[in-house]
């Protein structure tokens, strides 16, 4: 209380005797008396959560007049996924650079967990990811833009790279680099590990990051996990390599938005950037995969 006090400039007293005419006010217990301070109760933190969604929405609003103030066309924040990082968002802010020079653009990558709680309280305007209808809130639009397998992948001049055929048991022999436990391409692996009668290897290693994934891949022989236009885009970029191993089944990509974005120009547009780098075609890898959009039946 007496910090809390300090950062309002106010004094302790005074802040308690605030607090108790708020939950006069609303007529619930916001807060537990305890020894070392407050603890919220489920009503307080349920004002909270409203709180938190407010002052985002604040600041966007802030964030969003600067940027019309200094001749732009707004700002959009966009939250990423691995799935996505590393081709269809990039691909789309150029589209919106092109439409409107002077939009102000943020980009955040994390879980979709993370993203879509960010989303719920108005922290992000979009969020672009493997499609997690289970993470969505009910005030969340959600439209699929397109959908394609994962794939192995490996440093450049991996001993697997020299093989003519690769078969899941020479997998065994290496450690793999996976996504945490619970994220969709995690989801993924595991009902293709399931189909193939497999078990995950009980030493690999966990991260959620697609830059740090890289640099463990790049300097040894691990195995990781990408979607095809990750893979794709960094194999053209010579920084990894596919490993020719068809995986079972398909993932797909979606983007999530609220409503209220629609009545901002940056947001409008920048959804519109996303479905045209969505509909790019992408070329198949050695193993026969594909993309296919919403609208296009899967072979």
């Amino acid at each position: 209380m007496s910090q809390s006090a300090a950062m309002l400039n106010t004094t302790q007293p005074g802040l308690s005797k605030w607090l108790k005419d708020l939950e006069d006010d609303i007529g619930l217990p916001l807060f537990e008396r305890q020894a070392r301070g407050l603890r919220p109760t489920p009503y307080g933190e349920s004002l909270i959560e409203h709180a938190r969604r407010i002052e985002a929405q604040l600041d966007t609003a802030r964030d969003d007049m600067q940027a019309m103030r200094d001749g732009g066309s707004g700002i959009v924040v966009v939250g990423t996924s691995g799935a996505s990082a590393a081709d269809t968002v990039p691909l789309a802010v150029l589209g919106l650079m092109q439409r409107q020079p002077r939009a102000q653009v943020r980009l955040v990558e994390t879980t979709m967990d993370r993203l879509m709680s960010q989303l719920a309280h108005s922290e992000l305007d979009i969020v672009v990811g493997r499609s997690a209808p289970e993470l969505q809130d009910t005030q969340v639009r959600s439209e699929s833009l397109y959908m394609e397998p994962i794939h192995f992948v490996t440093r450049p001049r991996h001993p697997l790279m020299l093989r003519d055929h690769v078969e899941w048991h020479d997998l065994q022999a290496y450690r793999w680099v996976v996504w945490p436990r619970g994220t969709p391409i995690r989801n993924a692996l595991e009902a293709a590990l399931a189909s193939a009668g497999y078990p995950l290897p009980t030493d690999s290693i966990e991260s959620n990051s697609t830059v740090l994934n890289l640099t463990l891949l790049n300097n040894s022989d691990m195995i990781g996990l990408a979607s095809h236009r990750t893979a794709r885009r960094l194999e053209e970029l010579g920084a990894l390599r596919i490993v020719p191993l068809r995986l079972a089944g398909f993932g797909s990509v979606s983007m999530y938005w609220r409503d209220d974005g629609l009545k901002r120009s940056a947001v409008v547009t920048m959804l519109e950037c996303l479905r045209r780098a969505a509909d790019r075609s992408v070329p198949d890898d050695g193993a026969g995969a594909h993309v296919t959009s919403p609208h296009q039946d899967i072979a």
